[in-house]
């Protein structure tokens, strides 16, 4: 018989595993798009660059545009 003295408290650590580039990539790229879109939205969706009609957009997003220092009036 053996000595070895086990004992049973300890847990096995959980190692995070890597998420290769190629996975994530698309994610990325996703992400900034809609990033993008969203900066649109809030910074110069009025007047002449609007592609919506009407004052809705801008007065949806009116006061993130204060909020992130646009101006807009």
């Amino acid at each position: 018989m053996s000595n070895a003295v086990f004992d049973s408290t300890t847990q096995p650590v959980a190692q995070p595993t890597p998420i290769p580039l190629r996975e994530l990539l698309p994610w990325v790229v996703f992400g900034g798009l809609l990033l993008l879109l969203a900066i649109y939205f809030v910074g110069a969706e009025e007047g002449a660059t609007s592609l919506v009609p009407g004052m809705y957009v801008h007065e949806f997003v009116h006061d993130g545009r204060h909020l992130l220092g646009f101006p807009c009036h």
